[in-house]
């Protein structure tokens, strides 16, 4: 291997080949949307109630539709800490293949439920599955992806779990009204269908290069990086990308040192929690992005959008409403593949913060104010929907691209697994609580309940400004140094200005090469 000084070699040009396996990698966010997007309107289903709950039923009671959602949360908070051991001892793709095959018998155990115990346990079941490829897809991708694109490939992961999410509101809306068994079990039966597809094709898809990098495989890393970059794998590009890539691991491990299971745990909570670039720092910072991702609220609409919409006692079919909301949600992503990597993580999330608690604190004004007025509630509806437009072109994607990027490979594992963990603990904690919140029999909140995700989102403004750094057009090693040397509050000015192999001696040319323009990202912050 010969490593560079040039910023501008660091990395080998991509090809439509190389971009075509990145965007496949994102189709696992569809079943996990459609996982979490499907339950809503089954939960509505008079057939499904009348299977649970006996043919005098009308609807579930609170306690069944806490249970019902937050299980599948709660494995799935389990999955993503096992991942992290199983990413670093079996590798990223073969870890996703494997949540794929856990899933399908999560979802062949509910196909087959005709009682609450077995849906229970088959969302159980499909929860440890959907962790495994949760935890793992982003960082799967955020390796393998090109750093100029890497924001607005890893958004697509977040478009697929929209398209997953509108692909189960479009089945439960045509199998609503179905007198049979079918009208819950199509719906559940038809998330094989992607769980095959993901993992068919993982298996004809490279592992990532920086895997075989922290197994010590040079050689691999070497095939695999050519692969993935459409290059002769002599080719100076790939021999000076991955001396890049063993630099700063080496420079990592230098600085902390890997022992034994525990020790490597133990190492994403060392380092003090005033310096940005500590371990500490980041396993904090991940994990509380995803905390804040869940405290939007989005999953409330999702969750729970369709019973909530029935309470309202003025919508004659709330599974329409439903449906349009997820209409919304993925035709709005699409525009954070171009706003990631124009104006960048940092202004997107402070600025969707803010534009959805705007929208959150008028729905919850109107909708106290004018409880029963038909004019109110089509208002509430639209302000529902731009609402949904503010997150699904900031935090939905925002969140999982930076926890792809804040990790060192030495803890990356561990770090994405833990800050997912958090991301689906919160969605199991917001799971529990909310039919209590809402239900009639319960607080009875209403859309006064918009007023707790109002103040929440005011929260994630606030801590957006003050903490979460800007790592657009940057590489995950160069992510690395920006940490170590700014806060996030400069971060959007940080230039790279050497490499990991130059600094390493793993090179003799002189540090010449030119720093890239992020100019456009530095003007953006300063608005901010």
């Amino acid at each position: 291997m010969g490593g560079t000084a040039d910023l501008n070699r660091i990395e080998a040009p991509m090809t439509a080949k190389a971009y075509a396996m990145c965007v496949f990698a994102a189709f696992g966010g569809i079943f996990f949307g459609y996982d979490s997007g499907y339950i809503s309107g089954v939960m509505g289903m008079e057939y499904f109630i009348k299977t649970i709950d006996g043919p005098d039923a009308i609807a579930l009671a609170s306690s069944e539709k806490s249970l019902i959602t937050s299980i599948l949360s709660a494995g799935t908070f389990f999955g993503a800490l096992f991942a992290g051991d199983l990413a670093d001892w079996l590798g990223r793709r073969f870890t996703i293949i494997l949540g794929c095959a856990v899933f399908m018998v999560g979802v062949v155990l509910q196909t087959a439920a005709a009682s609450l115990g077995l849906i229970v346990a088959g969302r159980l079941v499909a929860g440890f599955g959907v962790g495994f490829v949760s935890a793992t897809i982003i960082m799967y991708m955020s390796e393998i992806a090109p750093r100029k694109v890497r924001g607005a490939l890893v958004s697509g992961y977040q478009f697929c779990v929209c398209v997953g999410l509108l692909l189960a509101s479009a089945v439960d809306y045509a199998t609503q009204n179905r007198p049979d068994s079918g009208s819950y079990r199509i719906p559940i039966a038809l998330q094989l269908a992607w769980a095959l597809i993901l993992a068919g094709g993982l298996f004809f898809l490279p592992e990532s290069p920086r895997f075989y990098v922290k197994q010590g495989k040079l050689d691999r890393a070497a095939i695999t990086l050519a692969r993935l970059r459409d290059q002769p794998q002599d080719s100076d590009y790939i021999q000076e990308e991955l001396t890049e890539i063993v630099a700063n691991h080496e420079h990592e491990m230098a600085v902390v040192p890997q022992g034994g299971y525990f020790s490597r745990w133990a190492m994403c909570f060392s380092g003090s929690i005033w310096e940005p670039s500590s371990y500490l720092r980041r396993t904090i910072l991940g994990t509380s992005m995803q905390m804040m991702q869940q405290w939007t609220g989005v999953n409330f609409v999702f969750y729970f959008g369709t019973t909530f919409f029935q309470q309202l006692g003025t919508i004659s079919n709330p599974f329409l409403i439903s449906l349009i909301t997820t209409l919304v949600n993925v035709c709005s992503t699409p525009i954070s593949f171009w706003s990631m990597e124009r104006a960048g993580r940092r202004p997107l999330l402070i600025w969707g913060a803010l534009g959805m608690c705007i929208c959150q604190f008028i729905v919850a004004i109107i909708g106290t104010a004018l409880p029963d007025n038909d004019g109110a509630v089509k208002a509430m509806i639209a302000l529902i929907c731009i609402y949904i437009f503010f997150f699904a072109t900031t935090w939905g994607p925002g969140a999982w691209v930076v926890i792809g990027e804040i990790y060192p490979l030495p803890m990356r594992a561990k770090g994405v697994a833990l800050s997912t963990a958090s991301n689906w603990l919160w969605n199991c904690i917001i799971a529990v609580i909310t039919p209590y919140m809402v239900d009639g029999d319960k607080a009875n909140l209403g859309a006064k309940v918009f007023f707790i995700w109002g103040g929440l989102c005011a929260c994630c403004f606030v801590y957006a400004y003050l903490l979460v750094p800007e790592t657009k057009s940057l590489t995950l090693e160069q992510v690395d140094q920006m940490l170590a040397e700014t806060n996030a509050r400069t971060s959007s000015r940080w230039v790279p200005h050497t490499t990991f192999a130059n600094e390493m001696g793993m090179t003799e040319k002189s540090a010449a090469g030119h720093v890239e323009d992020r100019s456009h990202s530095s003007d953006a912050s300063e608005k901010v």
